[in-house]
């Protein structure tokens, strides 16, 4: 007798944990050929709290971590993305025309994310570097400025490329020791969703990535507004922009956004490097005495 097969049940990864949305709301994404493939948890207000409660307990362990450990880790995922390359690819081609085309793009797509998180592994013991100094000054001073994570950092993912974009936007937040709460794609949700089930199984601490899926209209105003939320980076339409800098200017935070309408070339060395690693940096001056 044949068997049915069993239809994967995706879930958002929260905490460390797999979870449904607080509204047990759901929206169906369907197959390359059109049919019916899964149903993506719509994430609430309710959620975005959750994640913010779950990545900021996350984060004093994950900021005392040593650079190198956390440069470790992030090498450590993309090895198991390698891995499991042919897997993604698929999933990226979920909701889209399976073209040989469209296939090579998302292949590619899987080996450019490969490379950025190995990019951001090689950063982690570099950055403070070239971002700290010992300042000149005319008195008996040593004269420090060294960086520190600003700890909750809100990431707003474009919808494509799905996968590649939400890396690029993470990695070099959580490579200097921020948590992330992160909305993926809405219209292809399915990698991150594949990419949560990758973390659940890597050496990185649960809670220091969070990720959700759902409508950006109902999200976007919570990470706008939250208090624990130190910066919000991605990528917003203009109702979005503004939105997110109004509630900023309320909460005090950092804003990092790039139209969406913007032609942004995710694979070019633009989209990565120590620029988008200071950008959820605070910076911290030190006086000390000379001999003291």
């Amino acid at each position: 007798m044949s068997r049915l097969p069993i239809t994967k049940t995706p879930k958002v990864y929260v905490g460390g944990a797999f979870i449904r949305s607080e509204s047990s709301r759901v929206y169906p994404i369907a197959t390359a050929a059109g049919g019916f493939f899964a149903n993506i948890p719509q994430c609430t207000r309710k959620d975005v709290r959750n994640a913010v409660e779950a990545s900021a307990k996350a984060g004093p362990g994950w900021a005392k971590r040593t650079a190198y450990n956390r440069g470790q880790i992030l090498y450590r995922l993309g090895e198991m993305l390698e891995a499991r390359a042919a897997e993604m690819t698929e999933a990226l081609l979920v909701g889209a025309a399976a073209s040989p085309r469209r296939r090579a793009a998302a292949g590619a797509e899987v080996g450019a994310t490969i490379d950025r998180l190995i990019h951001y592994a090689g950063w982690a013991d570099k950055y403070e570097q070239l971002l700290g100094n010992v300042n000149p000054v005319a008195a008996p001073y040593f004269n420090f400025t060294v960086t520190e994570p600003m700890g909750v950092v809100g990431v707003l993912a474009p919808e494509t490329p799905a996968l590649l974009g939400l890396v690029s936007l993470v990695a070099p937040a959580i490579v200097s020791g921020n948590t992330v709460v992160a909305l993926a794609s809405g219209k292809f949700p399915y990698p991150a969703i594949l990419l949560g089930e990758m973390l659940a199984t890597s050496d990185l601490p649960g809670g220091v990535v969070n990720l959700l899926t759902g409508f950006r209209k109902e999200i976007v105003p919570t990470f706008a507004t939250h208090t624990h939320l130190r910066a919000v980076v991605g990528v917003a339409d203009a109702g979005e922009r503004r939105t997110l800098q109004l509630g900023a200017a309320a909460s005090v935070k950092r804003t990092r956004l790039r139209h969406s309408d913007e032609r942004i070339d995710w694979n070019s060395d633009g989209a990565q490097g120590l620029e988008a690693i200071r950008d959820t940096l605070e910076f911290k001056t030190t006086w000390h005495p000379i001999g003291a």
